[in-house]
């Protein structure tokens, strides 16, 4: 899993003003929670909060300018503007060395299934109990050698260690299907006969 190291600041002010006064300033106003600990709200700053983001369950180490302990954290919640995509606001999850935590890990499909086949996918990830500090970043599915027919279930995937199925081991994962076989188009003859066949009714009208 990826990790980071971030600093972050104490909030003061709160509500939608303060937050969007913060954003405008290039940071993101995020909650640390969890551990029985009270609730921190703390600013993060803006690009690298977002860089980071685009790694699936990165697992951060916040300094909070004022406190000597540093805060391993996952993100458990994004809320992202539907436009830019900015991220607007984080809650972020307490966590500690040797914990388990309940992720989604992303689903990664390798291999080849047999030639002519269509591979249907319904899951694309895995609801998971993984080491809070040893979060996998995806999960492999192979298809290689699979046949017209084949399925794989969650309970099928091969999990890495120290990890556990969270998810419906009976959830469908994908499929191997036929091929859909295109409908030929009509041929120039075909259309030409149907023409006439239209002209010879008018003309016996």
């Amino acid at each position: 899993m990826a990790e980071f190291q971030i600093t972050a600041t104490t909030r003061t002010e709160f509500g939608k003003g303060a937050s969007r006064r913060l954003r405008r300033a290039g940071e993101v106003p995020a909650v640390l929670y969890g551990h029985g600990t009270d609730p921190q709200h703390i600013a993060l700053p803006g690009k690298e909060t977002f860089l980071m983001l685009r790694h699936a369950n990165v697992l951060m180490e916040i300094t909070v300018e004022g406190q000597k302990e540093r805060i391993m954290a996952l993100p458990k919640q994004v809320q992202r503007d539907p436009i830019t995509s900015f991220v607007d606001h984080i809650d972020l999850l307490i966590v500690k060395k040797g914990e388990k935590v309940s992720v989604e890990v992303p689903l990664t499909v390798v291999g080849e299934a047999e030639r002519n086949s269509l591979v249907n996918i319904d899951l694309t990830s895995l609801l998971v109990l993984a080491p809070a500090t040893n979060i996998p970043a995806e999960i492999e599915v192979s298809i290689e050698g699979l046949v017209i027919g084949d399925q794989i279930l969650a309970g099928d995937v091969k999990l890495p260690e120290g990890v556990v199925y969270e998810h419906d081991p009976e959830a469908m994962v994908l499929n191997v299907a036929p091929q859909p076989v295109a409908e030929p188009a009509p041929s120039v003859a075909d259309e030409s006969t149907a023409v006439e066949g239209e002209q010879d009714s008018e003309d016996s009208e």
